[in-house]
């Protein structure tokens, strides 16, 4: 080989392709759109609750007071007392809603679980009811009213006749089921032929309703019991009443799978049916939809005739499956504002009115629990309301946590200035 020779040139090595700017950019945003979304919010918000909830009962406690008083010479013992009372509170609340180790047996053990699933009943079902007027656009505050009606409607087919045993019961239900649908169906006329506000209607037939079933209990021959002077109505017929879903040792009912078919339902007219497509519609921009051809006025009142229906289920349980002894002017238990919590938790949705229902129902039965325990069932109730007060301000939870707003750009870093000083 000469001088002048040169070795053969190498094959270049494949580049690899870098990496595009837009997918990171996607990534980005959409992990942003998650961590600050609707559902991390819903839990943060339960977090936040259950937090509050810790340091209320840590104040109302007598042993943390007490060990209070000499913080400064003894601090462990404010820290321990404070560990006891809320870890006590809070296992006994675990205790009382979802399993009990101290029971002998797991049958004897999931029976909290049962319970918590016998509260949620109503919750979930009312909640549907209040979540799909909120898809319309409709604020459905009546549910107290539209309970009591469907309640006393249920509760008279349920004593009024002798029917076989499963036909009584449907009967019965679907008795309930269109009381509560006539009552909120006014509310949707009156809102498309007047355009009376729906907030107010509401309220005053919740007044109407419970003034009007508590003179019908204490009126013979309309839901007063033959022969008392008790404002109650008589027992249910034993073929009306819902069947124990698990055995006779559970409060559940049957009422829970129609629960569950409900939300099913719900979920199938939201979302695939074509009414439900009006629905949306309406609730997004009802003058786009009125432009588009729907007839926003009949949207209205079928909104609120399936909401009604929806609700009327929650009292048909109440009359057929709580209360078959006889129901009383306090059947809705404070089911009806309750399920407005529900369907703001659970943001209108099937599925998250679902889990929001099973999160009430949770609360209420370890509520009594804690209760037994010396905590004030109060304490409960403020979690409640402080779970609203957290799912209703998002940008409230997102300073606490410092979580990004969805939709809105990343923040840059600012660049560094640097100044460059003169030597003297």
């Amino acid at each position: 080989m000469t001088g002048t020779e040169t070795a053969p040139a190498q094959p270049a090595e494949p580049q690899k392709p870098a990496a595009r700017p837009e997918n990171d950019d996607r990534l980005n945003r959409a992990v942003r759109d998650i961590m600050g979304g609707p559902v991390v919010i819903s839990i943060l918000a339960v977090v936040l609750a259950l937090v509050a909830g810790a340091i209320l009962i840590a104040l109302t406690d007598p042993n943390v007071q007490r060990a209070a008083g000499y913080f400064f010479a003894r601090p462990g013992d404010t820290f321990q007392a404070i560990w006891t009372s809320v870890s006590n509170a809070y296992t006994s609340m675990f205790q009382g809603a979802i399993y009990n180790f101290r029971r002998p047996t797991f049958a004897a053990g999931i029976r909290p679980f049962t319970e918590t699933l016998n509260f949620a009943t109503p919750l979930i079902v009312s909640g549907l009811g209040v979540a799909l007027a909120f898809r319309v656009g409709l604020f459905n505050i009546g549910g107290q009213g539209q309970i009591l009606i469907a309640a006393a409607t249920a509760a008279w087919v349920g004593f009024s006749f002798t029917l076989p045993p499963v036909l009584h019961l449907i009967v019965a239900l679907l008795a309930g089921i269109a009381g509560g649908a006539v009552w909120a169906g006014i509310v949707g006329l009156l809102k498309s032929r007047t355009g009376a506000h729906e907030v107010i209607v509401t309220i005053m037939l919740n007044y109407i309703a419970f003034y009007l079933i508590s003179f019908m209990l204490r009126t013979q021959g309309l839901l007063q019991a033959p022969g008392s002077n008790n404002p109650k109505a008589p027992p249910i017929h034993a073929n009306a009443v819902f069947p124990s879903l698990l055995g006779p040792q559970y409060n559940l009912t049957w009422a829970f799978v129609v629960v569950i078919a409900a939300t099913v339902f719900v979920w199938w007219l939201i979302n695939r049916s074509s009414l439900g497509f009006r629905f949306r519609a309406v609730g997004e921009n009802p003058n786009a939809a009125r432009v588009a051809g729907i007839n926003v006025k009949n949207v209205y009142v079928y909104a609120m005739l399936l909401a009604g229906g929806l609700v009327g289920i929650a009292g048909a349980s109440q009359a057929l499956g709580v209360f078959p002894s006889g129901i009383s002017s306090g059947v809705d238990a404070g089911i009806g504002f309750d399920a407005i919590t529900v369907a703001l938790l659970g943001r209108s949705r099937p599925g998250g009115v679902f889990i929001a229902g099973l999160l009430f129902g949770a609360l209420k039965a370890g509520g009594y629990t804690i209760q037994a325990g010396g905590i004030p069932i109060d304490i409960v109730l403020v979690m409640q309301s402080l779970i609203v007060l957290f799912v209703a301000a998002p940008p409230l939870v997102r300073a606490i946590f410092r979580l990004p707003t969805p939709g809105a750009p990343p923040r840059r870093p600012r660049p560094i200035v640097t100044k460059e000083v003169a030597a003297k």
